[in-house]
This record gives structure tokens, sequence and C-alpha cells, in this order.
């Protein structure tokens, strides 16, 4: 009820008191009259009826306007004053209440507005201090990228969950490098933000890395540091670094890993240049020695008779000693570098302890075998590639169990000079030498793993060998694998580095808050999603007939930001004639097209770039009834979930008659640049997109699953190509 109503009711309500009062009174005097009493005064009273009726409307309208007084003072003035005080509050804090009608509502005014005033001061001084916090944030993050762009190293952050956090633009440009995709218009980039390292980087690879940060961690390393040697798809050979990032954590809990920093070197190069070295000195070599034996044949011919003795002598002496001199020369240089001619690969150093932790962890979690350590030398460092190294120890184990029953191994590691023994032992049935050379020469596979190398291959990688002992006392057998040793490396104070201090102090960018990805996607917020909003120029409107797509467009949404940097944009080859009448719609001439990749080079990077996002489109079954069509030549298939802007605008808007993206563009208020291409298409789409999350909000529709089934009970669901 208003105030207003209820001041008039109240008005109302003491004209009637009055009334009633007045007329109660007159009637009970009345009843106390006698009859002759009532005959004496009635002359006297019905002449002046107007007058006492006067008198009562006179006493009722000065209770109207005493209680009129007291509802202003008590009723209207506090409603109003509370109505000033929601827009001092809400919207205008500069406003300020004016003085009530009664001295009690003054006095609350007054002090009201002292603190408006206080609160006021105090919001300018908290604003000076944001803005100076936000100038001091800026400048850090142009610092930080400053510093990013001059490095020479490739530099990639990513969460735990591999998604790519901040990269600067030498990683950038290293990875389009090594990618095998098409490139040209800007297509085939295989890093960018929101996306997956997985696409890079094989995922058990990372993950055995953590383990091992991890570890260290648990032991107060002083460098919870991880390195490793892989290949990219393309073929490239890279030196990874790692190093975790670390969050603050409360004051009662340790810091956890909450990222990784991975540090990025291509030694392809370095690697082909040695190879090539190596080649060179092999092939200096043994072509010395073929030149040394002619020269021998020489110095043999030149003992004939026909020359002059002392001559011959002479001769005999300068040749003899040449050869002598030059063959001891080159069996030095074969000698010092007959290590080298082997097969090499890049190893790192780490601590023997921490290996046979990890192989313990892999054994224990992979195959459920019980392990034990026995005799392992703290002390010992080796220098190898530990994952290539774990997974030959996991191969032999699981061939263990699987033929031989063993339920139970140890680990050993000891120190031999140069060299480290890392012995696999247990107990049970012997095996035969032959077998064990079918194990190393069999390509490695168990617990879903498969690797292309061999237990021998893993052990030439390390300059090493493995051997099969028996200890027939014990009844035990055990491989030795012989590795390198490392030189022990300078340990500093593990508090140094785990207080973080000497780390620049840029991670405050909310750069770490994931969500958690165990939930499906069809329980994700939409605002929380990656998207991959794509379009498709194409030679006509019917796929089913032969019609072929003649250009991609793809741009990504990440944390509710369209990033028109993480772009794809390719030309295709359709192998076909291209028809006038499409020229004139998107203005892709044949010309164009000559030169530009075919769509089986061109979807596979296409598919990479959309990897483990929702595809976002206008009217997507057009599009992706042409992608379906390349499923069986291709092999490439696309899973995830899709979005289509058509039905969701007839979600949103159903009493429109047009979902055209012109007709959505202009009543979301989208500018529409570059139609008819499908990069200008795509843009506009995600802007149309973005617009369209809040007002699904609003009916309720916030996941991707609701989205989804929205979308379906439309009219539009139902159009098939």
């Amino acid at each position: 009820m208003s105030v207003k109503l209820r001041q008039a009711l109240a008005i109302a309500a003491a004209c009637l008191l009055v009334v009633g009062v007045m007329a109660a009174a007159g009637i009970a005097v009345w009843r106390d009259l006698s009859p002759e009493e009532r005959d004496a005064i009635e002359p006297i009273l019905n002449p002046r009826l107007g007058l006492l009726f006067m008198i009562a409307m006179v006493g009722a309208g000065a209770a109207a306007v005493l209680m009129k007084s007291f509802a202003q003072d008590h009723l209207l003035g506090p409603s109003l004053l509370a109505d000033e005080l929601g827009l001092i509050v809400g919207t205008d804090p500069s406003r300020r209440l004016k003085p009530g009608s009664s001295p009690e509502l003054t006095r609350i005014a007054e002090s009201v507005n002292a603190l408006a005033d206080q609160r006021r001061s105090l919001q300018e001084d908290v604003e000076t201090r944001i803005r100076e916090a936000r100038l001091s944030v800026e400048e850090e993050r142009n610092r930080l990228a400053a510093l990013m762009s001059e490095l020479n190293q490739s530099v990639v952050v990513c969460n735990l969950d591999g998604r790519i956090l901040l990269y600067n633009n030498r990683a950038r440009l290293q990875f389009r490098a090594l990618s095998d995709a098409p490139t040209a218009a800007g297509g085939g980039e295989i890093i960018g933000l929101g996306r997956s390292i997985y696409a890079v980087f094989e995922r058990s690879l990372i993950v055995h890395a953590l383990e091992s940060i991890q570890e260290r961690i648990r032991r107060q390393s002083a460098q919870p540091m991880a390195n490793f040697v892989t290949t990219t798809r393309a073929g490239q050979l890279l030196r990874v670094q790692m190093a975790p990032v670390m969050s603050s954590g409360a004051d009662d809990t340790e810091p956890t890993v909450s990222g990784f920093v991975l540090m990025l070197d291509n030694i392809t190069r370095n690697f082909e240049t040695e190879t090539k070295r190596d080649q060179m000195l092999h092939t200096l070599t043994e072509g010395s020695r073929s030149s040394l034996a002619n020269l021998r044949a020489a110095a043999e011919m030149l003992e004939y008779p026909d020359l002059d003795a002392e001559l011959k002598e002479r001769f005999l002496s300068v040749v003899r000693d040449e050869v002598q001199g030059l063959s001891k020369r080159l069996d030095e240089t074969a000698n010092e570098f007959a290590d080298s001619l082997k097969t090499r690969w890049p190893l790192d150093e780490m601590l023997g302890a921490d290996l046979v932790a990890a192989a313990q962890r892999r054994i224990e979690k992979k195959l459920e075998l019980r392990t034990k350590v026995e005799d392992v030398d703290p002390e010992v460092w080796v220098k190898v590639d530990s994952f290539s190294l774990l997974q030959a120890v996991g191969y032999l184990v699981s061939r263990l169990s699987d033929e031989f029953e063993v339920r139970e191994v140890r680990l050993r590691l000891t120190s031999a000079g140069r060299l480290v023994h890392l012995d696999l032992i247990w107990s049970g049935q012997a095996m035969s030498t032959e077998t064990v050379m079918a194990w190393e020469l069999e390509p490695m596979t168990f617990a879903g793993e498969s690797s292309p190398l061999t237990v021998r291959d893993v052990i030439e990688r390390h300059d090493g060998e493995i051997w099969l002992q028996r200890e027939k006392t014990q009844h035990r057998a055990f491989f030795r694998l012989l590795l390198p040793s490392a030189a022990p490396q300078d340990q500093v104070e593990a508090g140094i580095f785990l207080k973080g201090e000497s780390r620049p102090e840029y991670y405050d960018f909310d750069l770490f808050k994931q969500t958690e990805v165990s939930r499906a996607l069809d329980d994700r917020l939409l605002s929380e999603l990656t998207f991959t909003v794509f379009d498709t120029e194409t030679t006509g409107l019917n796929p089913s007939e032969g019609d072929e797509i003649i250009q991609i467009g793809a741009t990504r949404i990440v944390n509710g930001k369209l990033l028109r940097s993480e772009s794809f944009d390719q030309l295709v080859d359709p192998l076909r004639e291209l028809p006038e009448a499409s020229t004139k719609i998107h203005g892709i001439t044949p010309e164009m097209l000559v030169g530009q990749p075919p769509m089986a080079k061109v979807l596979p990077a296409f598919h990479a770039f959309a990897e483990d996002t929702v595809l976002v489109a206008h009217n997507a079954a057009f599009d992706m009834r042409f992608l379906q069509l390349k499923e069986d030549s291709t092999g490439i298939r696309f899973s995830q979930p899709v979005l289509d802007t058509l039905l969701l605008s007839a979600v949103i808007h159903p009493a429109q008659e047009s979902h055209r993206l012109e007709a959505i563009s202009e009543r979301m208020g989208v500018n529409i640049m570059g139609r008819h291409t499908a990069m200008g298409d795509a843009i506009v789409t995600g802007e149309v997109f973005l617009r369209m999350i809040p007002l699904l909000a609003e009916m309720g529709i916030r996941t991707l699953g609701e989205a989804r089934q929205a979308s379906e009970k439309t009219y539009y669901a139902r159009v098939k190509y």
C-alpha cells in the first residue's frame, strides 16, 4: 500500500472517529433525558440542527488537519527520506537529504548527510588508489610485454589443463614454422589463447614432466624444473624446459602448482649440423684411409731398381714418414669422435633418486604392480631422456608381468665410475637370452601406450647397454641398464626458490582461474566456454551434388572476448570449375584459387585450429554438411558440439519474420563489414553470438546443454541439406 493511500485512509478514519464520538455523545445524552425533558428541549434543538451539524463538521475538519500533520511527519516524511536515501546509495552519491518536516527527521537528515559526505570522501580515496593501482598494473603488463617480445627464447604459459594463457611473438613465429599446415592467407596457426598445448606436445609427455616437478617440490628440491626433448608433428626437434607457476596459497596452506611455463628451443638445425659434421668426419676418415692405401702402393712402386738408389731412398723415407704421420693423426681423430659417430639424442641431467621415484610411480599406476627400492645412491646423477627411458622400463616390467607372472619388482641404482647401473630386479622363472633379445627389438606397447621406439633404440640413445643377470643364491634375476652419469649439480637452499621472491610479480591477470575440466560441456556456462566461430564460401548451395568449399574463415572467442588475432583464413582449391554465379556473391575468382591447397590439406589444419572448442556458425547445418561429406576421404571428423546463431535467434526473437545474419546484426546493433567473405561473416557471427549470451541468460538459458535443447525445438532445426 502506498504512503499517500495510507495517509488518506488515516485522515478519513480520524474524521469518522470525531463524527462518531460526537454522535455517540449526543445519543447518550438524549437517552438519559426524561420524556418531559425531551419535549422541552426538542423545540429548542430543531431550529439549531444545522448549527450542530456544522460544529460536527468543523470538529471533523480539525481532526483531519491534525491527522494530516501527524501523517506528514510520521508516514510520508520517513518514506520520502527513504527514497532520497536510496538515490544517494544507488545512483547519485553527491545527492543530499533535505531537512525533514519535523525536528526528529531534520536531525536524521543531517546525520545521513554527514555519513554521505564521509562515504563520498572514502570513495574518492578508493577510486584514486584504484586508478594508481591500474596504472601500476598496466605498467607491469607493458614491461612484461616488452620483455617477452625481446626474448630470443620462445615462452608459453599454460594452466594445468594445458590451455595456453600467455605467449610471446617468438613462440608464435616458431610454432608457425614448425607447423606442417598450409600458411597461405594466415591459415594454419597451431597456438593461440585458450588453445591446448596438446596440439603441439603429447599429453603423456607434459604429464610426465609435471609429475617430475611435483616430486621435486615434495622433496623440497631447489630447482623444481623438468627438461625434455621431443619432436613435433612436422618432424622438428625441440628442447623444452618446464617451470611451475606456484599459487600464493593461504597463510596456513602450502603453495600449489597452478600452471607451468614452457621455454622452447628449436635444436633441429644444431642437431642436423652436428650430424652433417659427423658424416663429414666419417667420410674424411674412410676416404683418407683409401688415399693412404693408394699412397702406400705408390711408395712400393718407387722400389723399382730403375731409380737412383740414393734418390729412391730419400723419396721412400719422406713417403713413409708422411704416411705414418697422416695415419697417426687420422687414427687419433677417429678415436676422438668415435662416440659422436653414433646416433645422438639430446639428454638432460637429473638426480638418480628422482628417476627411480618416477619409475616407481609409473609402474604402480600403469601396471598396478608392487615396487620396492633397494640400495639407491642419493648422490648419483644421471644424464638421460627420462620420458623414453621410463617407457622402456615400463615396457620391460609389463612383459615380465604378462609372460612370467611377476607381481613385484625392485629397483636399484648404483654408481660405476662414468656409468650408472639401473637394475630392475624380480624373483621367479628364468628366461632365455633369445627372449630378452626379442623384447629389445619389438616396438614398445603396454598399458594403452605405444611407441615406435624399441628398448634397443632407447638404450642406443643413451649410448648404453642392457644386460640380463642372475643371482642364483637368492633365486633372482635382473635387467641391468648401463646409463651415462652426470656431475652433481650445485644445490641452492630450497627456501630461496620456494619463497618465489625472485620471480616477477605479474601473475595477477586472473589467467589461472579456469573452470573444472571434469564437468561435462553441456553443464558448462556459455560464458565460460571457448568457441570457434567459422564460415565457409562454396562453389554452390548443393553439397550433396558436388559443390565444394573454396574458403574457410574462423576466429575464436575466449573468456567472452572475440580474438580477431586468433584467426584461420584459407582459400581452398575445389578441384572443379567455379561457377560465375557464385563469384558474383563472394567475389572469389578462379584465378585466386590457383596454387591454393586442396581440402585434403586444409581440413586437418582447420580441425587442429578448432580442437577442444565449441563450433559456432550461422545456418551451421549448411557448413557442417560440407565438412561431414569429407569425413570418409580425409578421416577428419568434427565431433565437438555446434551452436547455430540462426536457431538461437529464433529462440530469442520467435516473433521476428527474418533470421538472416543481416537482420540479426541490425537488431543486435552489430556493424556489418566484409559480408560474403568467410572471415568477414565469421567475425559478424561472433559479435552477434556474444550479444546473444546475456539475452539467453535472461531467458534462463545459461549452459551449453540448455542452448542446444532450446535450439532443437525451433522450426529451423528441422532443415536438412
